[in-house]
């Protein structure tokens, strides 16, 4: 159902639990809702889509039927964390003929049902003395709470969210531990700001990374660990980390322990199930080569690799030198190779499994309440025998595999490592891992597609957007986010969002992981850009997209930054380098401009994303000593922050191309990219002076390839088809002021 669509009746609706209802004319901001100047806060605004009260769920809907809640999946949620409401200065007043905010049928249903929570910050002070009794008990000075799970994900189940439980602090990166007499919270710069917005009074913040602090955690770690135990569940962490640490504590008389249960776990008395939604199977549709022709890859490979034998020896192989298997443990690759798709981790298709694969059968360990007969049926066709998720350490214990050696990645649990010892299993990059990064013909196609799709409901939301922001209506961060996921919602093959919305306006926006809460978000100002970076999980495809535009008129300061902020993206979008050049070496391209100027960015320039899989994906990007090769997929956005006041990013997913040059030095050796991504550049805040014509020539056609490509998707929306053509004909940057002040922008 469209969610502003203007002219179905709005369907009756009432409330059971207000008082007194408000002018039809009043928005609400504590619900994340439009506001106008005439406000009674205490009041109720019956119009569909407009406010509720925050006890929405004792509302009831006399619309068409939707769908029930719980037919609404964590991966189809919009839950986020957020900072405090600004107040706006008054607006005309608007009537519900003059509003397109009508939501009808499951929007509706969906919106009255997302209530987000603000979760209160918790008193840890027990959990803390908790856990101590029982480090006691081992005799541990320290036990690390690492933010991973037992398969290293960087997106984590709610019941493995260990660190979270423990601590209160809810980012998606940094480690605690806690001691006999202090507990640490250690995060890097990108949640710095949020540990000690979320952290209580039992914890000190360490800033990683900070000039003249510590590097990370190890680095923290290691700074007092002198002859002491130092407690850790071996499932969470990585045999390469578990390693180095390990070296690096033998030269202080200090070890590493591994109690034989986790110690958070035995405190958590309410913690969450595992998931038990059952997994499907991705078609080649949108996979490419089926699974059978990719687990014969992997076999040819496992059966190319040297036996586990000392370099020096000239004897012949024993059997059980010789590598006869390998052990996945990493979710998307797990989900890749067999090309299934499951539902056990918020906006990640992945689901908890190991998978071993030996040179004629493989046995994938799950939950097998997960399994459909379907899905039974399709595993047998692949010679794959499914068993029980906990029957992976029996397994390993008796080496029912027989004779011969297994290869693991360094990312492989330390556990499992110490389950087989050192004699069985061989360390080498995951080969899974290099094949899933090269996407296939098929997989391109599909990304291209489904850009084309989410790049249709982008541009729907920001031309919504910008027309209610040009009418005077206040909107929230959050009703912005949630609108555009509404959009979306509608696309073909649309199955949920890649990741939480990130949509920030003010200093929010300088907050590179922001994501608003609906009673907490902030209104979207016009004195400063709003950055949203978000994007939609297809069948086909993952997205990931990120525009900063401005409502008002940006100040010379903005615009500059801006502009250097487009020059980089420009910049790496433009490049051509030859075979063998890693992403590492074209990151100076994203910050060459904004380097001109003083400025630069902390996070990393791009990162590798799934086809229907993670958002984050490796091991390319512009971080990695990888070499990029045709097929690898990435993501281009610079940016920058001016800490408590603004921020922006401009974000575009690429795919790495063969390219003809005019010279072709040395062959057809020499590569490029393809965008992938097709939505606006505003041109408002671009200072045309301080860009080449090359870039000027760039930024005009990109943005009318964009209304090439979108039109048949948007021939049916007059609104969303005004604003891209103006976008696309637009001039660059906006008219100086005039006499007497008088300013004229080219809208």
């Amino acid at each position: 159902m469209d969610p502003d669509h203007e002219t179905t009746p709005p369907p009756v609706y009432e409330h059971t639990n207000s008082n007194d209802l408000r002018s039809r004319s009043s928005r609400s901001s504590r619900t994340g809702s439009f506001q106008s100047s005439t406000r009674q806060p205490d009041a109720f605004n019956p119009i569909p889509g407009g406010p509720r009260s925050r006890s929405q769920s004792t509302s009831t809907y006399k619309g068409p039927h939707p769908f029930p809640p719980d037919m609404l999946k964590r991966s189809e949620t919009y839950k986020s964390s957020g900072t405090k409401n600004t107040a706006r200065s008054g607006r005309p007043t608007l009537y519900p003929s003059e509003s397109s905010s009508t939501l009808v049928g499951s929007a509706l249903e969906r919106k009255i049902n997302d209530l987000d929570p603000v979760a209160e910050r918790q008193d840890t002070g027990s959990r803390i003395e908790a856990l101590r009794d029982h480090m006691r008990q081992h005799d541990i000075a320290y036990y690390v709470i690492p933010s991973e799970d037992a398969h290293g994900s960087e997106y984590i189940a709610p019941s493995d969210k260990r660190r979270e439980w423990i601590s209160g602090f809810t980012g998606s990166a940094g480690q605690a531990i806690i001691s006999q007499t202090a507990a640490y919270i250690i995060v890097d710069s990108r949640y710095w700001l949020q540990a000690e917005e979320e952290c209580d009074r039992n914890w000190v913040k360490v800033r990683a990374g900070e000039p003249g602090g510590f590097k990370d955690w190890v680095d923290w770690l290691l700074a007092r660990a002198d002859n002491v135990k130092i407690g850790l569940d071996a499932r969470l962490i990585s045999y390469e980390k578990a390693t180095a640490l390990n070296n690096a504590l033998k030269l202080k008389g200090s070890k590493l322990y591994y109690p034989p249960q986790n110690l958070v776990d035995l405190i958590w008395s309410d913690k969450p199930p595992r998931s038990r939604e059952p997994i499907y199977v991705q078609k080649k549709e949108f996979s490419g080569p089926g699974s059978n022709e990719k687990l014969a890859r992997l076999r040819d490979w496992i059966r190319k690799q040297r036996p586990a034998v000392p370099s020096y020896s000239k004897a012949e192989p024993k059997p059980s030198q010789i590598q006869v298997a390998t052990l996945l443990s990493n979710l998307s690759s797990v989900a890749w190779l067999l090309n299934l798709r499951g539902d056990d981790i918020p906006f990640n298709p992945v689901f908890h499994s190991y998978l071993f694969v030996g040179l004629e059968s493989a046995t994938l360990f799950i939950e097998l309440a997960k399994l459909t007969p379907d899905v039974e049926s399709y595993l047998q066709t692949l010679n794959v025998v499914p068993r029980d998720y906990n029957d992976i350490w029996t397994f390993l214990r008796r080496k029912e595999w027989g004779e011969g050696n297994v290869i693991i990645s360094p990312q492989t649990s330390y556990a499992i490592c110490l389950m087989m010892t050192s004699f069985r299993y061989t360390v080498l990059p995951s080969f899974v891992e290099e094949m899933k990064a090269v996407k296939s013909e098929t997989e391109i196609s599909g990304l291209r597609n489904a850009y084309l799709r989410d790049g249709a409901a982008y541009v729907k939301w920001l031309a919504w957007l910008d027309e209610k922001m040009a009418q005077g209506y206040d909107i929230t961060e959050y009703e912005a986010a949630w609108r555009l996921t509404e959009y979306r919602r509608r696309n073909k093959y649309y199955m949920g969002l890649a990741y939480e919305n990130i949509s920030a306006s003010g200093p929010n926006a300088a907050l590179p992981h922001y994501s608003p809460h609906k009673a907490t978000a902030r209104m979207i100002d016009r004195e400063t850009p709003y950055l949203n970076d978000s994007g939609g999980q297809y069948r086909d495809g993952t997205c990931d997209t990120t525009r900063t535009v401005h409502f008002g008129r940006p100040t010379p300061e903005q615009c500059e930054a801006f502009t250097r902020v487009l020059q980089g993206h420009i910049a790496i979008d433009t490049a051509i380098f030859p075979e063998g050049t890693s992403g590492a070496k074209l990151d100076v391209l994203a910050r060459r401009a904004l380097w001109q100027d003083g400025l630069n960015y902390m996070h990393g320039t791009g990162h590798g994303f799934g086809s229907f899989l993670n958002v984050h994906e490796g091991p390319q990007s512009f971080s990695s000593d990888v070499a990029l090769v045709p097929g690898h997929v990435l993501t281009n956005e610079p940016g920058f922050y001016n800490a408590g006041k603004w921020g922006m990013r401009i974000e575009s997913a690429l795919a790495v191309r063969r390219v003809r040059t005019k010279g072709q030095f040395n062959g057809d050796v020499w590569l490029g990219f393809e965008r992938l991504t097709c939505v606006p550049i505003q041109t408002k805040m671009v200072k045309e002076v301080m860009l080449s014509k090359e870039e000027r020539q760039w930024l005009k056609d990109h943005n009318r390839r964009c209304l090439e490509l979108l039109e048949p998707f948007l021939r049916t929306d007059k609104r969303a088809m005004k604003w891209l053509r103006r976008e696309a004909e637009r001039g660059i940057g906006i008219a100086n002021a005039g006499p007497g002040g008088l300013t004229i922008d080219w809208d």
